[in-house]
């Protein structure tokens, strides 16, 4: 096999014939992809096949230190391949997956036919029926995975959620604020001790694809049996945050922070909806400052006004939790 890129890797070329998606002396082209903190990720090309293959890092590419165990990979795919038998378009086609390297293959994408949610949002356009997709397919892998007797054990994965996500964005942002430190750490605890289903851990807009049969969710790194509401409030946190932007029209983005929240709650079924709605409306605001003091800052975020609009809503949210989404969006749409 020959590969051909700006860094050939013998460790990848190897790992492609064992996972047997190459053939012996056949040309390989490959493309390194960018979008990510976490992982390497490449197109490969090979004759007229062309898939993806994805390495996670030790140390995440932060400007502060943030360092997750590697075996996230291998629960990425293995996030992957149960959605397949639950909702086979909601994720990428596992092709193979080599432990040895580090690394799995997935089907690749073309964004001509996928445009990714994140790009839509920030350029202004708003489909509040593709929020609600969003909110009822991962309703509906919650509920699938909340109904598999072998979920908790497979995704047993308390190590790598407090890694990459509890310490970075609640505990993190507690340290930058002393004030609300005592909440930060009350809502990790309960969100670690919370085990209901499988959460993906990174339903974030830069992370789902628009097709046309439905949202598809990439990057499920984080991929733990726990508490649902973290993808809830994680997922409609960008909403918040894209609407913080100046000269955004923030109504629209509220508008479908709304629809993504009630198509969600509509679909739990594996306890009272209101229950995942309190933890999620509790957790939101913490996570809403955590995207500007937190380890991992939203990039779109740069103007002072901008940051401290959000620290100004979120603040008095994380000292006297609300229980409904709703009292978090009015709170945003009237003094942020």
């Amino acid at each position: 096999m020959q590969i051909s890129s700006d860094e050939p890797s013998a460790v990848l070329g190897a790992a492609l014939l064992r996972m047997g998606l190459v053939r012996p002396g056949e040309p390989v082209r490959v493309v390194p992809l960018t979008g990510g903190v976490s992982s390497d990720i490449a197109l490969i090309e090979a004759g007229e096949r062309r898939f993806c293959v994805k390495r996670a890092l030790s140390r995440l590419k932060v400007a502060a230190l943030w360092e997750a165990p590697t075996s996230r990979n291998a629960a990425e795919a293995a996030w992957m391949r149960a959605v397949a038998a639950w909702l086979p378009r909601a994720a990428p086609a596992v092709l193979g997956e080599d432990a040895a390297a580090g690394l799995f293959a997935m089907e690749y994408l073309s964004p001509e036919d996928h445009p990714l949610w994140k790009a839509e949002l920030l350029a202004g356009r708003i489909d509040c029926s593709f929020a609600a997709a969003v909110g009822r397919d991962l309703a509906f892998i919650h509920a699938s995975s909340a109904a598999d007797p072998d979920v908790p054990a497979t995704f047993s994965h308390d190590e790598t959620f407090e890694a990459i996500r509890i310490e970075p964005y609640l505990r993190a942002t507690g340290r930058a604020h002393p004030a609300l430190a005592e909440r930060f750490e009350a809502l990790a605890a309960r969100t670690l001790a919370t085990k209901r289903a499988l959460v993906h851990g990174d339903v974030s807009p830069k992370n789902i694809l628009m097709a046309k049969s439905g949202p598809v969710f990439l990057d499920a790194e984080c991929a733990w049996f726990g508490d649902p509401a973290f993808d809830l409030a994680f997922c409609l946190n960008h909403l918040l945050l894209k609407g913080a932007r100046k000269g955004a029209a923030r109504q629209l983005y509220l508008d479908a922070f709304r629809a993504l929240a009630d198509a969600y709650l509509a679909g739990v079924d594996w306890e009272e909806a209101e229950a995942v709605e309190g933890r999620a409306a509790s957790l939101l605001p913490a996570l809403f400052l955590a995207r500007i003091d937190g380890k991992s800052p939203v990039e779109y975020l740069t103007d002072g006004d901008e940051r401290d609009a959000v620290r100004r809503c979120a603040a008095p949210l994380i000292a006297a939790p609300p229980r409904r989404l709703d009292d978090v969006a009015k709170a945003w749409s009237e003094g942020g």
